[in-house]
């Protein structure tokens, strides 16, 4: 009996033990479901939207690029694009070969489309071609029964009016790289693009704008079901430029089949008005995407369009640079207005005969005869005299030498040489030699045009160290320029020399000069050398320019200002292998500076 009654209390025990395990796990239960349904509900709410819900950024409108008068110079316009999804298609590439016989499609183009179906799900949209034509769009719809799978999506594409006229200032956008630093998630978005060069480039992160996102629900294999909420992201700030698209247009047509760069800045504020670098390429197409045929069409091409030559090119200055070498010289006291000079057509140093442009000679002249001739002796001299660290060091005041640094990439400091950088650069001692033909701004000494037109803003205005800027200035705005340290007199008879060479007969430039409305211009040709001549050339006489081939030709150079009395413009002119300053570059120079005039007189544009 006594064994019954505790087989019976061995069964209670383990029946209260199992209960009471069974009790404490359905409570573990329990307050493991509160935990999840309570304490962690946002959380896996938020794991279950993501589940059926996508986020994707939106692109926001690219900022607009305005020149000086409001005229658009870079804007976005309807662009629409022909996309195919491969599951609404049997087969792609009969649908791709059917669409060939509507539009064209480039074998490039059909590879990349493959290639991307191959990396994205079936019901994706992938891209063929954008920038299509009314015409084009009609087609594809009016044969949309034998196109299945194909589709028309509509969006904004960048869009330069002007074409290549403003490529080398305003630059292009393109998709990003691997190599661009990916700081802001809309540079994840497949085909986004951004500035590549020019005033795209520089002002990028303002133009970029700030993305908006689009919440769709999705079903489990990714498909969009239908759109949940839509927040329109903020387009990119207006950038309004110191460009005159009249002028940069008069600009760039004055150049025609010639390669070079002109700059036109007013020389109180330093604005830019125009930049040309000629011959360019056409934004347009950078932005759609080149084919690698066209691609190596531009880089081949011997006058370099895709090179930004105003900031980029690097050339000697010829004449252009005898400014600075007569204020050098005044300014150190090597010569005073009254210092004269003969010219006999060639000068000695030892052994070695220098020669003046001009066979028979100048006569005496003083330095303002000497500008408005552009005679080589009396600037040979007044170097030998000089030195070439003291002309060096006035050119440097004058902007050369460094980068003006207005923003644009591919900038070049052109070279200013010194007794110090020719011991360093190749271990010898510089010569006298050196020093008479760097007078006439030619040997070792390099410029950019932009550097140019910096000069001869300075000089203009009398003295006030300007700075290229594409900043557009308002009535009222402050203008930082500081004064050069510069004798007012000397700074005169360089602008009256300027002045001569325009305006009085044996003038370089006499045949380039203007009389609008009582408002005449000053100026400096230039020619330099790319070749060295030979004394049996020189003495023959016969070598002809345009018989060289023209890669040798001489580069053409032109400086110069308006109103000669009251100036306001400055211009600086390269025409690359152009043969000669006062035939070629003075010419359009002239033409540049009498536009801005008449357009200042009519505030309408001049045919």
């Amino acid at each position: 009996m006594n064994r019954d009654n505790d087989k019976g209390k061995v069964l209670i025990n383990r029946s209260l033990i199992l209960a009471a395990a069974q009790f404490l796990f359905l409570l573990v239960i329990i307050v493991r479901l509160y935990y999840l349904q309570v304490y962690q509900a946002d959380k896996y709410k938020t794991l279950a939207d993501e589940n059926r819900i996508s986020t994707r950024l939106l692109v926001p409108p690219r900022g607009v690029i305005y020149d000086r008068h409001g005229k658009e110079l870079a804007t976005n316009r309807q662009n629409f694009q022909v996309m195919i999804v491969a599951e609404q298609t049997t087969d792609v590439q009969d649908t791709l070969n059917a669409l060939k016989k509507i539009m064209p499609i480039s074998k490039e183009e059909e590879e990349k489309v493959k290639k991307d179906l191959k990396k994205n799900r079936s019901f994706v949209p992938i891209k063929i071609k954008d920038n299509l034509t009314w015409e084009e769009v009609a087609k594809i719809q009016l044969n949309a029964p034998d196109l299945p799978g194909i589709i028309i999506d509509e969006g904004l594409s960048r869009y330069y009016p002007y074409g290549e006229k403003m490529a080398h200032v305003l630059g292009y956008v393109s998709s990003v790289s691997e190599n661009d630093v990916k700081d802001d998630p809309l540079l994840e978005v497949p085909g986004f693009k951004i500035g590549k060069a020019g005033i795209e480039k520089l002002f990028e992160k303002k133009l970029r704008g700030k993305g908006g996102n689009l919440k769709l629900e999705v079903n489990a294999y990714g498909r969009v079901m239908k759109e949940i909420e839509r927040v329109d992201g903020i387009a990119g700030e207006k950038i309004d430029l110191s460009l005159d698209a009249r002028l940069q247009t008069k600009a760039y047509d004055l150049f025609g089949e010639e390669s070079g760069a002109a700059i036109l800045l007013n020389v109180h504020t330093g604005e830019i008005l125009a930049f040309v670098s000629t011959p360019a390429y056409d934004p347009n197409l950078l932005t759609q995407g080149l084919s690698s045929k066209e691609w190596k069409e531009l880089n081949s091409n011997e006058k370099n369009p895709m090179v930004n030559k105003a900031l980029a090119g690097q050339y000697s200055p010829g004449s252009t640079f005898k400014m600075v070498v007569a204020l050098a010289a005044l300014e150190n006291g090597t010569i005073t207005p009254q210092t004269r000079a003969f010219c006999a057509g060639k000068m000695f140093l030892g052994s070695h005969a220098f020669h003046c442009w001009k066979k028979e000679g100048h006569g005496y002249l003083d330095v303002v005869q000497a500008l408005q001739h552009s005679c080589d002796i009396f600037f040979y001299e007044t170097a030998q005299k000089l030195g070439i660290n003291k002309i060096s060091e006035m050119a440097r005041r004058f902007s050369m030498g460094e980068k003006v640094n207005i923003g644009l990439e591919n900038e070049k400091p052109g070279l200013l040489p010194t007794t110090e950088w020719k011991q360093r650069r190749f271990g010898e001692p510089w010569q006298q030699g050196e020093s008479l033909i760097s007078g006439i701004g030619q040997g070792y000494i390099l410029t950019t045009p932009i550097q140019l037109a910096t000069m001869t803003a300075r000089i203009a205005n009398g003295g006030y160290e300007i700075v290229p800027t594409f900043k557009k200035f308002n009535v009222g705005d402050k203008i930082d320029a500081k004064k050069m340290s510069l004798n007012p007199l000397h700074i005169e008879l360089v602008k009256q020399g300027m002045f001569d060479v325009m305006n009085i007969p044996g003038g370089t430039a006499f045949g380039s000069r203007f009389d609008f409305k009582g408002q005449k211009l000053a100026g400096k040709t230039g020619t330099t050398q790319v070749r060295r001549i030979t004394m049996k050339e020189r003495q023959s006489g016969i070598v002809r320019q345009e018989d060289l081939p023209w890669k040798f030709r001489n580069h053409a150079l032109f400086v110069g200002y308006a109103p000669h009395d009251n100036p306001k413009y400055a211009v600086a002119v390269l025409v690359e292998h152009g043969r000669g300053g006062s035939s070629v570059a003075a010419p359009i120079g002239s033409k540049l500076l009498l536009e801005a005039l008449k357009l200042d007189a009519t505030s309408q544009p001049v045919e």
